[in-house]
């Protein structure tokens, strides 16, 4: 794959806005079991919950075949047809959330576009830089980078990743398909290894439909959220390591050090799944 052909999408940048509602908080309040207040205008978004908004509206003609959006108008039309998820990095300005009742813009940028040959062949990744203002200024940045795969094709099995087994704070989940089939819905997310049991086994030779990255971070920052609710996060930075699956247990951890939280997800045999670090302020 030449990936110089798509260096003129680098630099390429849009605009999206969006008004910040409070059904989406307190329909994912309800989907992750949580006892919140009922959101209202002034309240703040809870760290990654800003991704129920400034979803992509497409009609079915502009579906790839997994689900996603076709490339070409934003995203370069990479010819790698399987779109992951790989990890993100935020920083948030905290004398200015966003809050419900913002009038909001996210200024998206392509920042890279880059390969690299993985143990299943070739990788695409590109790192794209968001911006989030309301009408007081900047709420917080988001460098978030997406990958692309080719077909699906038997792996050389690398020795998975141990996690730790020892934390402070612990909660074990089982992922449901209603948890995942609610997370979609509310994304507007298409992506058919998310609720098409066949399609995922079948075209793209996974044992089952998985968890969403996006949800799984979301999980970790519930932890957070459950064992020092009055804490302020400024920066967090996670990693996709290995897919998680519907109907296997999951055990989410967190261990804080001073102002910094570890966080990290592993499967039911001990796996790591997701790492990532939080840095928390006053």
């Amino acid at each position: 794959m030449n990936l110089s052909e798509f260096d003129s999408w680098i630099g390429r940048e849009r605009t999206a806005r969006d008004e910040i509602t409070a059904f989406p908080i307190n329909a994912l309040s309800a989907t992750l079991d949580r006892e919140d207040p009922e959101a209202v205008a002034g309240t703040p978004v809870p760290p990654l919950w800003h991704w129920l908004y400034f979803l992509a509206i497409y009609r079915p003609g502009q579906m790839r075949k997994d689900g996603h959006l076709q490339g070409g108008d934003f995203m370069p039309p990479l010819p790698l047809p399987r779109r992951v998820w790989a990890g993100s990095k935020f920083s948030w300005n905290a004398a200015n959330p966003l809050r419900v009742g913002d009038q909001a813009t996210r200024v998206s940028r392509i920042a890279s576009i880059t390969s690299k040959e993985g143990r299943s062949g070739e990788l695409a990744f590109v790192k794209l830089v968001h911006e989030y203002h309301n009408a007081n200024g900047l709420c917080f940045t988001n460098d978030h980078m997406a990958a692309f795969r080719g077909e699906p094709k038997a792996e050389v099995k690398a020795e998975p990743a141990a996690a730790e087994q020892v934390s402070q704070w612990h909660r074990e989940l089982l992922p449901d398909t209603p948890l995942l089939f609610r997370y979609s819905a509310l994304m507007f997310n298409s992506h058919r290894i998310h609720y098409d049991t066949p399609y995922a086994v079948q075209e793209e030779k996974y044992p089952a439909i998985l968890v969403q990255g996006p949800l799984l971070a979301t999980l970790l920052m519930d932890l957070l959220r459950r064992n020092a609710p009055d804490a302020l996060v400024r920066t967090l930075e996670f990693k996709a390591v290995r897919s998680a699956f519907v109907g296997r247990p999951l055990h989410l951890r967190g261990q804080p050090d001073g102002d910094k939280v570890r966080l990290w997800a592993a499967d039911d045999e001990g796996r790591l799944v997701m790492s990532a670090q939080a840095e928390l302020g006053n």
